[in-house]
């Protein structure tokens, strides 16, 4: 029999995500966001709504925070919200068919992308990656997962974000510059993705500062909704 295999130091704990009405969990891949996906929030940030090719960043699978309140981050003072619909991958491979895209979909939900916008403005201005903006610790707070069985293939929709019962955020679905299958058929050519992937897909316009104290509600209609404090 083989030896079972042991490391030189502990391994790092997977990142499982919990499933609305199930026990078993979803383990987490790689986490993919997209830039800039609806119009209004492309102008809102100073750029051209055209129909540009999306552009992708990642944040770090343990920057998903899950059920606990949103620890406001060191070595910023501008923190930003960013309500997304969240896309989890049962499957993957290389150049997906658009019209195969959606079969790689397990699941969805809701999730905020923070950003520290003054650190991620300073890395912009010095042609630097964002990376110290976006994936930080915890920067990804997501609901559970609704599977596509119960939920459908949500294209249209109301997605929106509540800073302390005032309404922040608020677009639709149908707003999305590039749908699901087309992110998906998009980031195959890119990356080879693979079941236990998650996609942030962009955020409507309205983003803006929180701070400690702050009560945020978010949600996708019909999909799922997420409430949490900054701390």
């Amino acid at each position: 029999m083989n030896a079972p295999l042991t490391t030189v130091i502990p391994a790092p704990a997977p990142v499982l995500l919990p499933i609305e009405g199930e026990t078993e969990l979803f383990p987490v891949r790689r986490v993919y966001c997209v830039g800039r996906n609806y119009a209004d929030h492309a102008i809102e940030m100073g750029h051209d709504p055209s129909r540009e090719p999306p552009f992708f960043f990642q944040k770090n699978p343990d920057n998903l925070l899950v059920a606990s309140d949103f620890p406001y981050p060191s070595l910023s003072s501008d923190v930003h919200h960013e309500v997304e619909l969240v896309v989890a991958l049962r499957s993957g491979g290389v150049n997906i068919p658009v019209e195969q895209a959606l079969d790689c979909v397990y699941g969805y939900g809701v999730g905020i992308d923070f950003t520290r916008r003054d650190l991620q403005g300073e890395a912009k201005k010095l042609g630097r990656p964002w990376e110290i903006g976006k994936a930080f610790d915890h920067s990804a707070p997501v609901s559970a997962l609704v599977p596509a069985t119960q939920a459908g293939h949500p294209d249209k929709g109301g997605i929106w974000l509540m800073r302390n019962g005032e309404a922040a955020q608020r677009g639709d679905l149908s707003q999305m510059i590039w749908k699901v299958p087309e992110i998906i058929a998009e980031l195959s050519k890119l990356f080879t993705l693979a079941p236990g992937d998650i996609i942030m897909t962009g955020t409507p316009a309205g983003v803006g500062p929180v701070t400690r104290g702050d009560r945020i509600s978010c949600a996708v209609d019909g999909v799922a909704t997420l409430v949490l404090n900054v701390v």
